[in-house]
């Protein structure tokens, strides 16, 4: 056994109940491409979730569903609004720019999150043949500092966004976390979007993701750039067997809600620890802790983590559907080895 990463929720395996999917769908021929009777009822329950007129596409990966809903929008003389920490912004390689040819249109934030006050700093040029066009507004949820955005803030976002002619585009690579942090179906959690990148990867399935899109219009050229774009799957029915696990008995909302139970027995205890102090508030599944250097660099030799802001240093620690309390305790053991400080508080 390894010692337990709080790197990623990425670094999780397997949920069991997506592997006995895949073996269920094994047997047999299907049709290639989604077009088998399997894969579609599975869309059409996905999509559900989402509005009666909603559509969904599996996809490979997170950064495809996030380009894929990009280019369905946006012309290359147009732009994207999103946060300056927004995955499209930091963690992309530059595909959205490259692949999508678009331009982001970055914001600061005090929370991850952004405001119709910050989308409107972005609109100036409207009109001006020298400016880049905004077209498209782009917002994770959960956000990448481990925020959540109600849905009376989404209506608020959605409701000026269409009001000035934009698209509401969600990265939903952790939309579940935020479903069950907000004590909320996962349609309130993506309240307003004409566009979702919704994943599954992060909790609990082997590469589960897909673009849902509420309008309709947007649908048909859906099918042409995920093939254009090299995500049409021919054995889609894999694809849809890991969201078929997902949904069934509440595979997705139970992971979700064990992953940010540990973040928040991890947030509570590691604040008692002297010179520890939150980034930001823990709402779902990560922890952005703001530690000392003299504790974080051997404690990275001992857990794998991320550290967020090298010069504090603040420390990215996610949990997931596989972590453990005894995981949690073990780190904080540690944390009080190296800091030589007892928990207070």
């Amino acid at each position: 056994m390894t010692t337990r990463s709080f790197g990623s929720d990425n670094h999780a395996g397997v949920h069991p109940a997506v592997f006995d999917a895949l073996k269920r769908v094994n047997d047999g021929d299907a049709h290639a491409y989604g077009h088998d009777d399997y894969t579609a009822s599975v869309a059409k329950r996905v999509s559900a979730l989402f509005g009666p007129q909603a559509e969904t596409f599996f996809v490979f990966n997170g950064t495809a569903a996030n380009v894929i809903s990009i280019r369905a929008v946006c012309r290359p003389h147009q732009g994207v609004i999103c946060a300056q920490t927004a995955h499209i912004n930091t963690d992309e390689c530059g595909a959205p720019e490259w692949i999508a040819g678009v331009k982001l249109l970055t914001v600061a934030t005090p929370d991850g999150k952004l405001t119709p006050a910050l989308v409107e700093q972005r609109l100036g040029g409207r009109g001006d043949e020298h400016r880049t066009q905004p077209r498209l507004v782009s917002i994770s949820q959960t956000t990448e500092v481990g925020t959540c955005y109600t849905p009376t803030e989404l209506k608020a976002l959605s409701a000026f966004c269409h009001q000035h002619g934009l698209y509401l585009h969600i990265d939903g690579a952790r939309l579940s976390n935020a479903a069950a942090a907000l004590n909320a179906t996962l349609g309130e959690a993506a309240t307003g979007a004409d566009l979702i990148s919704f994943g599954g990867t992060k909790n609990g399935l082997m590469a589960g993701e897909s673009v849902v899109v509420t309008d309709p219009a947007l649908a048909t050229e859906m099918l042409f750039l995920r093939k254009q774009s090299m995500q049409l799957f021919s054995k889609m029915r894999f694809s849809a067997a890991q969201f078929d696990a997902f949904l069934a008995d509440d595979l997705w909302l139970n992971n979700a809600r064990h992953a940010n139970a540990m973040a928040q027995l991890l947030s509570t205890e590691i604040v008692r620890f002297p010179g520890f102090e939150l980034a930001w508030p823990t709402q779902a599944n990560g922890v952005f802790v703001k530690m000392p250097q003299a504790v974080a660099e051997p404690l990275q030799k001992e857990y794998f983590f991320y550290l967020w802001d090298e010069t504090i240093p603040v420390a990215r620690l996610m949990c997931h559907f596989n972590t453990t309390e005894s995981d949690i305790r073990g780190f904080l053991a540690a944390v009080e080895r190296l800091s030589g400080a007892r928990r207070t508080r």
